[in-house]
C-alpha cells in the first residue's frame, strides 16, 4: 500500500471530528473530540511510512467505531445536560 498523503491524513482528520460531534450526549462529545485532537497532534511528527499507515489503519478502524457508537447514542437519547442548553 502507498504511503497516505498529508490531504488524506487531514480527511481522516476533518471525518473522525465531524463524526464525534454527532454524539447527542455532551460528555461524549466531548471526550471523543478531545481525544481525536490529542491523538493527531501526538502523532503530528511521524514521518516513517510503515508507522504513517499503521495510524492510518487505526484511524479509520476509530472512525468506524466513533460511528457505530454515535448511532446508538441516538437511538437511547437523554435529557440534555444543563451545559448544553
Amino acid at each position: 500500500m502507498a504511503a497516505y498523503a498529508r490531504t488524506q491524513v487531514i480527511s481522516l482528520y476533518r471525518a473522525m471530528l465531524t463524526e464525534s460531534k454527532s454524539f447527542p450526549s455532551y460528555n461524549y462529545r466531548t471526550y471523543a473530540v478531545r481525544r481525536v485532537r490529542d491523538a493527531f497532534r501526538a502523532n503530528r511528527e511521524v514521518e516513517d511510512p510503515k508507522a504513517v499507515e499503521r495510524l492510518m489503519v487505526e484511524g479509520q478502524q476509530t472512525l468506524l467505531l466513533i460511528k457505530r457508537q454515535a448511532s446508538i447514542g441516538k437511538m437511547y437519547e437523554t435529557q440534555k445536560n444543563v451545559v448544553e442548553d
